[in-house]
């Protein structure tokens, strides 16, 4: 029997200290390596490598320590075979990136910093924009909008319209809306029932909801690790609204439910 298809699923590899979820259990090199190559035989289809925790209320990190934490691990997981992604903001750290074998930028500020849009033009390289209002230390302070889909949509397109202008072609670029970043519970689920109407625009979405606060401020404000059931929940959301991509932290878990689902759907 083939396979039914399913968005691909990428799988969350923090290098951090500080990351809301598991901070601190992949801090050092080796076990960020043995956690990457665990993800990749649950069934991950990428590996998002990430040295900078964008949790709310997180403090920046400077470029030589983000270096520090990622270098390494991609070196040490770019043999695999299996596409990894940068999680940073930094120009700088991309460019590192890439020369030790990742092939995307998934960038939160959405290649707004000084420079990244020539950076990732010169490269070559896949980039994602991401939709966060305000910054990681503040986004969540007091999150605000007047139509959140319509003003996310329009940022979105915004932003991958100065990428093209910048060299960037249009197959290259990612657009992701930012669960979490910036945003209340509300927004969350009006973004999340518009996925169709995001993912209509000609570039593949890659949604990322895993494990994050709104699943506990809808469910009895359950830690982190006790949220796989919202998070699950989520995915197949996105799956069956048109998301390419799926960024998570319980891999086998979410593989396993998107393989079940398009089974189902599958009326060939």
């Amino acid at each position: 029997m083939t396979q039914p298809s399913r968005p691909l699923v990428m799988g969350i590899v923090n290098v951090t200290p500080d990351s809301f979820s598991d901070g601190g259990e992949h801090a050092d090199a080796a076990r960020a390596i043995a956690h990457g190559r665990d993800l990749i035989e649950a069934g991950a289809d990428w590996l998002d490598i990430g040295g900078e925790s964008t949790r709310p209320g997180a403090e920046p990190v400077s470029e030589a320590e983000e270096l520090k934490r990622v270098i390494p691990v991609i070196e040490g997981l770019a043999a695999s075979g299996t596409p990894l992604s940068i999680d940073t903001m930094k120009p700088g750290v991309t460019r590192a990136a890439m020369q030790a074998g990742a092939s995307l930028w998934n960038d939160v500020f959405a290649l707004r910093s000084d420079g990244a849009l020539e950076t990732a033009a010169e490269l070559g390289c896949q980039i994602c924009l991401m939709h966060m209002q305000g910054e990681p230390q503040t986004m969540q302070a007091n999150p605000a909008y007047n139509d959140v889909v319509g003003e996310v949509e329009a940022f979105l397109l915004q932003r991958a319209q100065a990428a093209m202008a910048a060299g960037i072609a249009r197959e290259r670029i990612w657009l992701d809306p930012g669960i979490g970043f910036g945003k209340t519970v509300a927004h969350n689920l009006a973004l999340m029932r518009a996925l169709p109407r995001l993912a209509g625009h000609g570039f593949p979405l890659l949604f990322g909801a895993s494990r994050k606060r709104f699943i506990a401020a809808l469910d009895g404000d359950a830690p982190a690790d006790q949220r796989l059931g919202g998070s699950l929940a989520a995915a197949l959301h996105a799956a069956r609204s048109g998301a390419s991509m799926i960024r998570v932290h319980d891999v086998r878990e979410t593989v396993q439910a998107l393989t079940i689902q398009a089974a189902i759907q599958d009326e060939s």
